[in-house]
């Protein structure tokens, strides 16, 4: 099987790029796989909310960003907290577009709520499944877009790259992924031009995690074994809740 692009995961991350990619260039076909249902992520049980500058009034990005450099401590990449803050309200409206829905107040705009950390009011949410809502709003914009072929209960067991093809190369390539039908037993291989890695965390590996099960790290491993560079492991959330 080929296709011109491969993710696995179908938590925000994945279905976003999905989306954008089917949009923009719509001859193109696109896979995505994820071994449990199509829904089963850790985007659906996000509850909080979105961090979003909208009030200009009272709220900027500067002080967004300043926030965000206090929360994390010295430990935050400012180029990476520059762009995620400041492309946060065409990232919202996208969602929206899609079909995500957030709660209003009482004036027709957005109920901005505020939470730990944050110094203003600029956290948009949908009542407390916020993570549910935009995994919904995704999954369904997925499925209007013809070029996309979603596959649920689909484990990928490992990237196909030289190693796998017996080849000796000092810049290692990806050519796709071995992939196993769980419900047929089954092993694919899903030959692709470009394959993105959206499998998520780890969470499930600890004894206590607010983690749903698939959340076991397959993604990590598999970048891992292609002899990619895996760093930042320590940064692991704990809820308090799991405790």
């Amino acid at each position: 099987m080929k296709t011109q692009l491969l993710i696995i995961g179908s938590g925000v991350a994945g279905l976003t790029l999905a989306v954008k990619y089917a949009e923009m260039f719509p001859l193109k076909n696109i896979t995505i796989v994820t071994k449990g249902d199509e829904d089963e992520s850790n985007t659906k049980y996000a509850q909080g909310g979105v961090a979003v500058v909208l009030d200009e009034e009272t709220d900027s990005f500067e002080k967004h960003i300043q926030d965000t450099l206090i929360a994390g401590d010295g430990l935050c990449d400012i180029d990476v907290v520059n762009m995620v803050i400041t492309e946060g309200p065409k990232r919202l409206k996208e969602l929206m577009a899609w079909g995500a829905q957030f709660d209003m107040d009482q004036t027709g705009n957005l109920d901005l709520g505020k939470e730990g950390g944050h110094s203003q009011f600029r956290v948009v949410h949908h009542k407390d499944i916020t993570g549910y809502e935009i995994e919904r709003a995704l999954l369904a914009r997925v499925h209007q877009l013809k070029n996309i072929s979603l596959l649920p209960h689909h484990f990928a067991i490992d990237l196909i790259t030289e190693h796998q093809l017996k080849q000796v190369s000092e810049n290692i390539s990806c050519y796709g992924a071995y992939v196993l039908n769980q419900k047929t037993g089954k092993i694919l291989t899903l030959q692709s031009n470009c394959t993105v890695l959206a499998a998520g965390g780890i969470g499930k590996v600890y004894g206590h995690t607010t983690n749903p099960a698939i959340a076991t790290g397959d993604g990590i491993a598999m970048a891992y074994r292609a002899k990619a560079r895996i760093k930042d492991m320590e940064f692991v959330q704990f809820h308090p809740t799991a405790l």
